[in-house]
């Protein structure tokens, strides 16, 4: 009777523990408070600006300075080259040109999303999305250094732009940002095992520069301009270059865009998940 008490009392004082909250929940929660340490990722990235350029003249606008000599150079020249109005190219390669600097950015600098914070990441406890929150917020202060070109090209070679149209500028900027991200976060996971990605993605990303609409038009393919459209980063540029030239969007450009972005979200949000806890080791 005694020890048949005793396992009563034994058996009333067992607790069910909670179960441990799954790696999904564990990577969205770190998705979600990086996100709210908003103030300190973008203090960062205004730093990373500031210390890139620290005890040049003109600062960030280096950056405007190389581009504007890059449109003009290449302008000219290319516009004879594909036999089109130095009105229609100008523009074009413009505002092209811009948007593509921001997509290379986010591709190149996203291999080193946390190799590059190694000495944060292992002496202070901060989500890890903040470090792609911050490389992300630091290439749009880059954008929009080099977008100041855009108005001053379009005053001097005028488009008929429809004003409506402009508000496309927003969901398409919003759709690349959070591509870039997610773009960031794998790429960020998989250079920090693998040091040989950096290399091969700074390559590809050049490679990839001259076989994109972007200082040629699509039309010089003629019929076979299709698979040019189907390029996901030329559905990224088409998207904003579009409205601001008062052009049509090629037929498949915000199909092809929600539908990468929605893939590169679903991928980082797995590989997230999954090796989260190694990214410390891995750097």
């Amino acid at each position: 009777m005694h020890s048949g008490t005793i396992v009563e009392a034994a058996e009333a004082r067992i607790v069910d523990l909670p179960a441990p909250p799954s790696r999904a929940s564990l990577a969205a929660a770190d998705l979600i408070e990086g996100l709210r340490q908003s103030w300190l990722w973008t203090t960062l990235a205004q730093q990373d600006v500031k210390l890139r350029y620290r005890g040049s003249i003109l600062g960030p606008f280096w950056q405007t300075a190389t581009t504007v000599i890059m449109i003009g150079s290449m302008g000219y020249i290319y516009a004879q080259l594909f036999h089109v109005e130095l009105n229609d190219y100008l523009p074009m390669l413009t505002v092209g040109l811009i948007f593509w600097q921001y997509l290379a950015g986010l591709l190149t600098e996203g291999c080193g999303t946390f190799t590059s914070v190694q000495g944060i990441i292992q002496s202070v406890k901060l989500p890890f999305s903040l470090h792609a929150y911050r490389l992300v917020y630091r290439n749009v202060l880059t954008l929009a250094h080099s977008f100041v070109i855009v108005p001053i090209v379009l005053a001097i070679f005028p488009h008929p732009i429809e004003w409506p149209r402009l508000i496309e500028l927003a969901p398409g900027l919003l759709l690349m940002t959070i591509s870039g991200v997610s773009v960031s976060v794998l790429l960020g996971m998989i250079s920090a095992r693998f040091r040989d990605v950096p290399p091969i993605v700074a390559n590809v990303v050049t490679v990839v520069f001259f076989i994109t609409p972007i200082f040629w038009p699509a039309e010089a393919l003629g019929r076979n301009r299709w698979w040019a459209e189907l390029n996901p980063l030329y559905a990224g540029i088409d998207v904003m270059r579009a409205p601001l030239l008062g052009q049509p969007t090629a037929p498949h450009s915000w199909a092809i865009l929600i539908t990468m972005t929605a893939v590169v979200c679903a991928a980082a949000f797995a590989f997230f998940a999954r090796f989260r806890s190694r990214i410390a080791f891995w750097v």
